[in-house]
Parts: structure tokens; sequence; C-alpha cells
């Protein structure tokens, strides 16, 4: 599973990095988690706010930080 973490490191996207690294530890799942900082690679993504969370290029979360409980469940709708 590849997932990517979008935002310019403000203090949400730090969080979402953090729950999302929960939730993969969690899941057990085996994950590739990198940061997306550069805006213009930002931008290609079809979001209007971060943070973003992509996962297998498909945007999941967008302008916000789910929970714990949330992004477990939203992770598991995507794996591959």
């Amino acid at each position: 599973m590849q997932i990517k973490i979008l935002g310019t490191g403000c203090a949400k996207c730090k969080t979402l990095e953090a729950v999302t690294r929960e939730a993969v530890n969690e899941l057990g799942v085996d994950a590739e988690i990198t940061k997306v900082s550069e805006l213009q690679d930002i931008m290609t993504y079809p979001i209007t706010m971060t943070p973003g969370l992509v996962v297998n290029e498909k945007v999941i979360v967008s302008g916000r930080v789910p929970d714990k409980k949330e992004l477990i469940r939203l992770l598991k709708a995507n794996r591959v």
C-alpha cells in the first residue's frame, strides 16, 4: 500500500501523519508512507485544502484530520 500525506508542514499535516502511522501499525499492513510538501506536487492532486491523504494514488481525505477509527476504516476500504 502506498500512502502519501499532502501538506506543507502545518500542525494538521503532522497530526495526519502521526494518526496514519498509528492506524497502519494497528492494521499491520505493509505500507510505504511518504510526505509530499512541495506545493507544485500537492497541486497535482484534486484537493482544495491540506492536509490530504492519498492511498494508492486515490485521494481519500482532504482538508481535515480523521480520527484513528475512521482512518482505519478508510484504509481497509482502500486496500489493494
